[in-house]
């Protein structure tokens, strides 16, 4: 009796254990959705090919006297980080700097799909390919040579413009604005494309549905189901822990 007594109490704290030996954050899923479905590579290649007939379309109604670029976003955009993701999944990490600067140093984030030949396109019309990210100054070498090693087109100190403080990119699409005519910029995160879209820890739907017209035209948006600006918008308070996050993150789904 005691036997099965025990057992049943076991029983009634497993979600306890599973939670409390869970991974930091729960998006296995998310992860090995990048990394194994077709739908992932589908919606890649679609959002490129979408890129490319935009850009033969802004090509032929260009006036503009100033050389012609695009603007890209290196992570999830270009490089696909989902390997490292996978690390901190299977150490039970959500994420730690640490590990982000030994995965950085490596320089052997893939592709993402349909990336290099859109660049490769852009850049058989003239067009140069600007690489702005929020990595820092100290992922910046072994990041050129990331790109590098793919041949990516301008993969160079003059095109890729990382992170010196800010998260925020207008100021850098700004300095290129300068001397160029941006086509399109390509992303991952609604920030990668305007400062309308950079609102830190607020909803930014509104601001999608007033400029849906330019989503697949001269903005170029790349999945990403495993980190993004969206989620801050979920956790009230400060200094949270994962267990908050999660606790919040259920919180905000719908259900019936």
């Amino acid at each position: 009796m005691m036997k099965k007594y025990s057992f049943l109490v076991l029983i009634g704290l497993l979600p306890c254990f599973a939670f409390a030996q869970s991974p930091a954050r729960d998006f296995t899923n998310a992860v090995l959705w990048q990394q194994t479905s077709g739908e992932y590579r589908a919606l890649c290649f679609q959002a490129f090919n979408f890129a490319k007939l935009s850009l033969k379309e802004a090509l032929w109604a260009d006036t503009s006297k100033l050389p012609n670029c695009v603007v890209v976003d290196i992570d999830e955009t270009v490089l696909d980080n989902s390997a490292f993701q996978g690390h901190e999944i299977k150490k039970g990490l959500s994420y730690t700097s640490a590990d982000w600067a030994e995965w950085t140093s490596l320089a052997q984030a893939d592709t993402v799909a349909g990336a290099l030949a859109f660049i490769k396109f852009a850049a058989s019309k003239n067009i140069e390919t600007f690489y702005v990210s929020n990595r820092n100054q100290k992922d910046y070498a072994a990041t050129l040579k990331n790109l590098q090693e793919f041949g990516f087109p301008f993969a160079d100190d003059a095109h890729l413009m990382v992170s010196t403080g800010s998260s925020n990119k207008e100021l850098r699409r700004q300095t290129i604005a300068k001397n160029y005519n941006i086509l399109l910029l390509c992303g991952d995160n609604l920030s990668d494309f305007s400062n309308i879209f950079y609102r830190e820890g607020k909803d930014t739907k509104e601001q999608v549905d007033q400029n849906q017209a330019l989503f697949g035209n001269k903005f170029i948006l790349l999945p990403n189901p495993m980190y993004g600006d969206w989620e801050s918008a979920l956790y009230l308070g400060k200094k949270l822990t994962d267990a908050d996050k999660a606790k919040q993150r259920e919180e905000h789904l719908k259900t019936y």
